[in-house]
């Protein structure tokens, strides 16, 4: 009977804290190393045999990473929170962070529902070795593809300025609420018609203020497309981050806002998709696992949060996405060869 130990609990701990938030895709790797290793740790860490204990492990490991969120953007999830409270509790949208509040919810809802519906599924169809490796490979493709756009549009001249001077520039259209205006036709009417919507309230004196002002300047309807890609994710080799930031970085954020948001949406999903299955820990699949559970957990929770902090410090010096694509390439690519010959 295959059992988890603690060695494996540990490794994989480590590694699903880093790689949850890098744009490599931890599920990617939560089953390319057991198949690269062999042996024990295939048999015991399969995540497309349904009664492994892997399943109940996992669970774990996601609630450690949305915890190493949350403290890490404590200060930002406080004023959301907020902001939400006091949206429904007036019925309005009078500030970024209840706009803001609004797009993380609206933007989560597809990836929810999609994930209620396909995640058994996608994780029993292709949670195989050769797939993940494969969509790892297209994973590197995708942030090659994202680089190769912003550069194209100029992120630091045309893109970016407008995004950090809209606040301020009276000659830029702006809605009767007081947002940019969108283009006609090409995103969907705020699903929030039935809150008041006022001028949004903003300090120049606020960096989070201003960032929060930022994101929420980008409408409902493209924060929903882009909150809406998280769906491919589902895909073992697909990074959830990856794809929000790319598809940020298409529709006109600068990378560094790009990654926030990407950040920000990830946290409602990492830790739903943990607490919808903390039942797991406690029934026959968690039987004998706890202290395993709890110390890849731990390590998961720390590497995440050394993990979010590394990479904010390193988007806001306006680095690229190509190491990690090159990453992908050849972790997948290596992965397929190595299937191959062995």
């Amino acid at each position: 009977m295959s059992h988890l130990t603690y060695a494996e609990a540990m490794v994989i701990g480590l590694i699903q804290g880093v790689t949850e938030l890098f744009p490599v895709s931890s599920l990617g790797h939560s089953v390319l190393i057991p198949a690269l290793v062999g042996g024990s740790w295939a048999q015991d860490l399969s995540v497309s045999r349904p009664e492994s204990p892997y399943l109940a492990f996992i669970v774990g490991l996601h609630v450690a990473t949305a915890a190493a969120l949350i403290i890490y953007f404590r200060h930002d999830w406080a004023r959301i929170v907020t902001g939400f409270v006091s949206s429904l509790r007036d019925r309005t949208i009078a500030t970024a962070e209840q706009k803001l509040a609004w797009m993380i919810v609206l933007a989560t809802i597809p990836v929810g529902l999609a994930g209620l519906a396909l995640e058994h599924t996608f994780r029993v169809v292709f949670s195989k070795p050769v797939p993940t490796a494969l969509f790892l490979a297209v994973n590197g493709v995708i942030l090659l593809a994202g680089e190769r756009a912003r550069r194209r549009s100029g992120e630091h001249g045309a893109a970016q300025q407008p995004a950090m001077a809209a606040p301020a520039t009276p000659q830029r259209a702006i809605t009767a609420a007081g947002y940019p205006a969108q283009s006609p036709g090409r995103y969907p009417a705020s699903p929030l018609s039935g809150l008041r919507q006022q001028p949004v309230e903003q300090s120049a004196d606020s960096p989070e203020t201003a960032e929060d002002g930022r994101l929420a300047g980008m409408g409902f309807g493209k924060a929903i497309v882009i909150g809406a890609v998280q769906v491919f994710a589902l895909l073992p080799g697909i990074s959830r981050d990856g794809m929000v930031t790319v598809t940020g970085m298409f529709r006109g954020l600068s990378r560094e806002d790009a990654v926030r948001y990407s950040f920000l949406l990830s946290t409602p999903v990492i830790l739903a998709a943990g607490v919808l299955k903390i039942p797991d820990l406690f029934g026959p699949l968690g039987a004998g696992i706890h202290g395993q559970v709890l110390a890849g957990s731990l390590l998961s929770g720390l590497a995440a949060y050394f993990s979010v902090r590394f990479l904010v410090r390193y988007f806001s010096k306006a680095r690229s996405l190509v190491p990690f694509a090159i990453y992908c390439l050849i972790a997948g690519l290596g992965s397929l060869a190595w299937f191959a010959i062995r």
